[in-house]
């Protein structure tokens, strides 16, 4: 089972960039496909973006081309660059792992971004 943690959430301006980080740990990194959902007050969680254990994205229409996934397997890392924040990027950030041959959904415990001026 992997654990995950995520770290880089904050207060930024609109126009901002941030750049989330999630560490993985306790299984083998390789195994998962992996990546980032998120949350706003009084809506459900939504997928940001993912990247599969061979490297292939996907991203949600509302952020193509404003934010990058990537990860590094060797540091057990997965990555979420997020360029021209809009408010509506106001969520909670989950980083989310799911293992290549099961359906289960392992979560980290999220980061807040607050996009506001």
């Amino acid at each position: 089972q992997v654990q995950l943690v995520e770290s880089g959430g904050g207060l930024v301006q609109p126009g901002g960039s941030l750049r989330l980080s999630c560490a993985a740990s306790g299984s083998i990194f390789t195994n998962y496909h992996t990546g980032w959902y998120r949350q706003a007050p009084g809506k459900q969680r939504e997928l940001v973006a993912g990247v599969t254990r061979d490297g292939t994205t996907n991203y949600a229409d509302s952020v193509k081309g404003r934010f990058t996934i990537s990860r590094d397997n060797a540091k057990n890392m997965v990555y979420l660059q997020m360029n021209s924040l809009k408010s509506e990027d106001t969520a909670v950030y989950y980083c989310y792992a799911r293992r290549y041959s099961g359906s289960v959904y392992y979560w980290g415990r999220g980061t807040q971004v607050t996009v506001s001026s």
